[in-house]
């Protein structure tokens, strides 16, 4: 496509490596993006400034005002942030957005472009139903990726960078300190910028907001405050004497402690945040508004996928990339969209009536605990079926030792492989027994098998495909059990209900031994889900992964109980009644721990042959670990237990 820019190229930076224009305009009738500095209102003068200079020159006509609003119509806004290019589409006009998308791909690459709107659902349902969810802008993670983002918000309109900048609104906003710091300017500058300052503070914008506003002074500082300054013209004392006057207003209009603009300040950097991104409280992740849950939250990377038009599998242009010499940085991220790739075409394959499908990866852990050896790679997918109302949520987990893990430790092919199996075997019936003992696990999981090109420490199988196992679960669509806001224990039946269900949990987590290599007990920290039902009241605690059971199969009990007093101890601030809140969770351990005990006693020879058919090996394997136990647990007197727990909870 053959299309001219006015201005600079996009994303074409100065010599220090900033961004030369932060805002640009595409026009896709008349193929054509305009980069010029300014705001898109600008922008969009310029480029009709262009049309008619070319129709004079060719001596036809002006454009008539029916025939600008046309071109004006097809236009798409773009805001530029380092590298990635973000289109701001108009929601009841995706295709045009989608238009200007293709029209960009010829100047940078789809990577690099992105889509902003995420709060709107059409905006979001477009994108979802051309399987990219990974190009909608992802919003911070973190405190230091609000920082982040806060700082590269700073533009300027005609030169100083003195405003944050909305990317949703297009709307900068003018802070407290950026205005009072105006007055250390020459006057020249000092002129301008108010001249600059009480013209778009008056404009709206296309989409009906003021091209500046001022950051939490509400109705007490508006743009009606400079109506009566005509900055241009008036002598150098009375510009002094009003810019002084107009300090003072925007100061008194302002909170003390927000005067400050410091990222590092807690309450400044998340008003500001919330600012920019025209949210409320805690609706900040992309993740809630694509319908997952808490368990997910400000975590998934979504990954290019491929789209269903007319029934048929169109992948992303961006996985035909080659993961031949390229650095290893590349070659990583490469090899997370191949896996992505192979995803789709493993659930393409078992589903012929696919709508749509996206696939995610898990960007940190959801558990507090440090990362173990092997593969820790999660994802998850999102597959939407033409005749279901809703789509659904898969976990996918790799599992920590396959073929690749294998073949680093320099092991044969056929050696890694047959290793490979055996731990599948393994976590498979290892998950039979934490059932077998009583542990809520998810409902629904399958092992099954990912095609990927190995680049790992064994260089003589460079390049040859393997297959990685993973298990998939389903979506629990609850709240991590350490991440419960404090204000739901508040609530004393709240509060009482889920003690015990805690405490129903604990018993099959003591007995199976979960825990870490160090000895270190694994409970309580991000894998037990809590399902609420609709009045927000905890209903039962499901165990989404059981990494870590069987590990602790040689002490006894005892000396691992006391610490399930962390459970109580960590949250005894929050609790209304603590020394019921104790009470109730070490109730609830004694009477799972005594049912579990009982149905084995009931069945003893089912419990002790389930594994019959493989030979225990002292060393440790699920059959010589299962026994042992049994009968630990067996031998176990659970009250006694519960007087450990107790003596290390932490109530006075």
């Amino acid at each position: 496509m053959t299309f001219r820019t006015i201005g600079e190229p996009l994303l074409a930076k100065t010599a220090d490596g900033r961004l030369k224009s932060r805002i640009a305009t595409v026009f896709v009738r008349n193929p054509t993006i305009v980069t010029l500095p300014g705001i898109h209102a600008t922008q969009r003068v310029a480029y009709l400034q262009m049309l008619n200079q070319q129709r004079q020159a060719a001596g036809q006509p002006m454009m008539t005002e029916q025939e600008e609003t046309v071109e004006l119509s097809n236009a798409v806004d773009l805001v530029m942030e380092d590298d990635a290019v973000l289109i701001r589409p108009d929601p009841t006009r995706m295709n045009l957005a989608f238009a200007a998308d293709e029209m960009l791909q010829e100047v940078v690459s789809k990577e690099q472009i992105k889509f902003l709107h995420v709060l709107d659902s059409r905006v979001r349902n477009a994108i979802k139903h051309h399987g990219e969810n990974w190009r909608i802008t992802p919003l911070p993670r973190s405190a230091a990726d609000m920082r982040q983002m806060i700082l590269g918000s700073r533009i300027g309109v005609g030169g100083r960078e003195i405003y944050y900048f909305n990317r949703e609104t297009g709307s900068r906003f003018l802070t407290c300190q950026e205005f009072a710091g105006l007055g250390a300017l020459e006057e020249a500058e000092r002129r301008r910028l108010l001249v600059e300052i009480k013209e778009c503070s008056a404009h709206l914008n296309r989409l009906g907001w003021p091209e500046v506003s001022f950051f939490i002074a509400d109705k007490a500082f508006t743009a009606a405050d400079f109506v009566p300054h005509d900055f241009a013209n008036m002598p150098s004392e009375q510009l002094q004497a009003a810019f002084e006057s107009l300090k003072q207003k925007f100061q008194n209009a302002v909170p003390v402690e927000l005067r400050q603009d410091d990222v590092n300040q807690t309450e400044w950097r998340n008003r500001m945040y919330a600012t920019l991104i025209g949210l409320k409280e805690d609706s900040v992740s992309e993740e809630s508004l694509l319908g997952l849950g808490a368990e997910f939250y400000m975590q998934v990377e979504w990954l290019p996928g491929g789209c269903i038009e007319e029934g048929e599998l169109i992948f992303d242009s961006v996985m035909e990339q080659s993961l031949e010499n390229i650095d290893e940085q590349r070659r990583a991220k490469l090899a997370l969209f191949e896996k992505s790739r192979s995803f789709i075409l493993s659930y393409i394959r078992e589903y012929g009536d696919v709508e749509y499908i996206n696939i995610g990866r898990l960007a940190g852990s959801l558990s507090l605990r440090q990362p173990l050896q092997g593969r820790r790679g999660v994802f998850l997918v999102e597959l939407k079926q033409r005749d279901a109302s809703q789509p659904f949520v898969k976990i996918l987990r790799m599992q920590k030792w396959g073929v690749a893990e294998h073949l680093d430790d320099g092991k044969s092919l056929l050696d890694a492989m047959l290793f490979s199996e055996e731990y599948t075997d393994y976590i498979l019936n290892r998950r039979l027994a934490c059932r077998q003992l009583g542990m809520n696990l998810a409902a629904h999981a399958v092992a099954r098998k990912l095609g990927e090109r190995y680049y790992g420490k064994n260089r003589d199988y460079h390049g040859l495909t393997i297959y990685s196992p993973y298990f998939e679960r389903d979506y629990i669509g609850g709240i991590a059990t350490d991440k419960i806001v404090a204000s739901k224990f508040a609530n004393e039946s709240y509060a009482f209900t889920f003690a015990r269900l805690l405490g129903h949990a604990a018993a099959p987590n003591l007995i199976v031994g979960r825990c870490q290599l160090n000895g270190q007990v694994i409970f309580d920290d991000g894998d037990e889900v809590v399902i609420e039902n609709q009045f927000g009241m905890p209903l039962e605690i499901i165990v989404a992964d059981h990494t870590g059971t069987f590990t602790d199969f040689r002490r006894s009990l005892g000396e691992s109980a006391p610490e399930y007093a962390k459970s109580v101890n960590k949250r005894l601030t929050m609790l209304p009644q603590p020394a019921a809140f104790a009470q109730a969770y070490l109730d609830a351990f004694v009477e799972r721990f005594e049912k579990i005990q009982q149905e084995y006693r009931r069945r003893k020879r089912a419990f002790d042959n389930l594994f019959k058919h493989q030979v225990p090996v002292e060393a440790g394997n699920l059959s010589f670990r299962w026994l042992r136990v049994l009968e630990r647990m067996n031998q176990a007197d659970p009250r006694a237990l519960k007087e450990m727990i107790r003596k290390n909870i932490a109530i006075k």
